[in-house]
């Protein structure tokens, strides 16, 4: 019934329709969401950053094993975008990623104090403000994300499409942010540990999936991937870039993933 409705109504009235259903869904939590002075602060910061990159490119850093054989050197004096927690490699590389974002429930709540140690602009999910609620100074921006709602966000001062993936949400980051060229690095893509997606799982040991063996080492507790999802966002990203004129590059060295033009990582410095 809801494909045979989709395909009489014109796409603009579906779309509004569709986002007015999923607001209503979510209006207990607008009053908090919108009126909320750190809310109020995370807006004004989103709209100096709309378009302050137009035509520029930037590198979005994943934290596959890849990213080890990866010369990341390279990237000291590119626009960079860096993911939940990159920042163990910082000290290694010499620098620092330009952004960070991370809206992992699991994620934020345990690395909370390294986060806050950062100095970089950073972009955390809204629903993460009660781990930060002992902070006093150097706060992140914070985005309405949400699991529902299958949407590219061009403007992501409105709701925000996690798209099971923090690599879909810094898509979105950067294009709203105007750069021309996005180029993916350590998104492997495939992960050794395997399971039922978004299923909590406790690490036991040495992380294998990600560039850091302590990324999610022993005791760490985290959410098995969900690939099929992810590649649906991907999917969305790259119509949004082509659309209008952008592009999406993947540069990973040996990742599986076959959504977006394939670089070789080298050729681009």
């Amino acid at each position: 019934m809801k494909n045979t409705l989709k395909k009489l109504i014109p796409s603009p009235i579906w779309n509004i329709a569709r986002d007015t259903v999923i607001t209503a869904r979510h209006l207990p939590e607008l009053p908090a969401a919108y009126l909320h002075p750190w809310r109020k602060e995370s807006m004004e910061s989103l709209a100096e950053f709309k378009d302050k990159y137009k035509g520029e490119r930037c590198f979005i850093i994943g934290n596959g094993p890849s990213l080890r054989d990866t010369d990341v050197s390279k990237l000291k004096n590119e626009y960079t975008f860096g993911m939940n927690r990159i920042y163990l490699a910082f000290e290694e590389w010499g620098f620092q990623t330009t952004f960070l974002a991370s809206v992992n429930d699991l994620v934020i709540e345990q690395c909370v104090d390294d986060f806050l140690a950062l100095d970089m602009p950073r972009f955390f999910s809204w629903r993460s403000r009660k781990h930060f609620k002992s902070a006093t100074s150097n706060l992140p921006t914070f985005l309405y994300t949400t699991y529902d709602g299958m949407k590219f966000a061009q403007d992501i001062s409105r709701r925000v499409w996690e798209g099971a993936t923090v690599t879909n949400i810094c898509l979105q980051l950067a294009y709203h942010m105007g750069f021309e060229t996005a180029i993916l690095i350590g998104v492997d893509h495939s992960f050794k540990s395997k399971g039922e997606a978004n299923k909590t799982v406790t690490s036991d040991g040495d992380d294998l999936n990600h560039f850091d063996p302590r990324y999610f080492g022993k005791g760490f507790r985290w959410q098995l991937p969900d690939l099929d999802m992810s590649e649906i966002a991907y999917l969305m990203a790259r119509n949004a870039y082509e659309q209008d004129k952008r592009q999406i590059l993947d540069a990973t060295i040996g990742g599986k993933l076959t959504v977006f033009d394939k670089v070789d990582y080298e050729s681009l410095f």
